[in-house]
């Protein structure tokens, strides 16, 4: 069976949780559970399991469901976009923020405004469609799942997250993955020594998005969990269509190790705090002039 980049970014998706729970061999990987924690259907989520069993990670068992055999590596924030599907997300994302695109759009009207054919323009729905971004319409076309992303909404998020997040690392079972957090670590690391004008805000967003799905995740407590996942999928086509510059993200993933230590070090309230800060300083940020993508 060949992997299709719906299924590859589902896998990318799965390791994720799996570091995340912090499974080891010999968990089962329940196709029904994924399915509803990613928001996809069990067809796509099936064909990312085989992709991980292909790669030695997972076993399909007959009457028992699929095993995991040995821990993925933890996804890389970099994307190869050489085929320039990076670009043209970004592109999607910054037509809809400006208005550029309705809340309803259609391939064919995707492929005249892009200039591009139908399998690059699907590839792109399909990957928004996974993260939440788009849905298909029942007969033709697909919807965004969220209207613009504009300073009220931006502000009102911000404020929920300064009450969920500190809450979260403040759970008394809150546990944070060694594993997890040593990759989160390097990940962060490795973005800033790559650093420049160029790096990717795709790439940026999801690692960003994983560290805070992460520390969510480690509370113990799903619904702190899932409110942080809907809130990256709500936020996911704002962020694509970066505005800060890379500066910012310089601070950001600062920001995120030095939270990073303090979780590590065992002093959570702490890290509770700078949480908060950090996502106060991050909702009084004003974009500069804006400028054609």
């Amino acid at each position: 069976m060949v992997s299709t980049p719906l299924h590859l970014e589902l896998a990318d998706r799965i390791s994720r949780l799996i570091h995340e729970d912090g499974l080891a061999a010999g968990a089962r990987l329940n196709e029904n559970q994924l399915a509803e924690r990613l928001g996809v259907s069990r067809t796509p989520v099936r064909a990312a399991l085989d992709h991980l069993a292909q790669q030695g990670f997972a076993e399909r068992k007959p009457h028992r469901g699929v095993e995991l055999l040995r821990v993925p590596p933890l996804p890389s924030p970099a994307r190869d976009a050489a085929d320039g599907s990076d670009e043209l997300l970004r592109r999607i994302a910054y037509d809809r923020q400006h208005g550029n695109l309705g809340e309803y759009v259609s391939e064919k009207e995707l492929m005249e405004a892009y200039e591009l054919g139908r399998p690059a323009i699907r590839n792109a729905l399909e990957r928004l469609a996974d993260l939440g971004a788009i849905e298909p319409k029942l007969g033709y076309g697909w919807r965004f799942a969220t209207g613009a992303w504009d300073a009220s909404v931006r502000h009102e998020s911000y404020r929920y997250r300064m009450v969920i997040e500190p809450a979260a690392i403040r759970e008394p079972g809150f546990a944070l993955p060694p594993a997890w957090a040593l990759e989160m670590r390097r990940q962060h690391e490795e973005f800033l020594r790559t650093l420049s004008e160029d790096s990717s805000s795709i790439a940026f967003f999801e690692m960003n998005a994983a560290f805070h799905e992460g520390v969510a995740a480690a509370s113990g407590n799903r619904f702190f969990h899932m409110d942080i996942q809907r809130q990256n999928r709500l936020r996911r086509l704002s962020n694509y269509d970066w505005k800060y510059g890379p500066e910012r993200m310089q601070v950001n993933c600062r920001e995120h190790l030095e939270m990073l230590d303090r979780l590590q070090a065992g002093d959570t309230e702490l890290a509770a705090l700078l949480m908060q800060r950090h996502l106060d300083v991050a909702s009084r940020l004003r974009p500069p002039v804006k400028s054609t993508p």
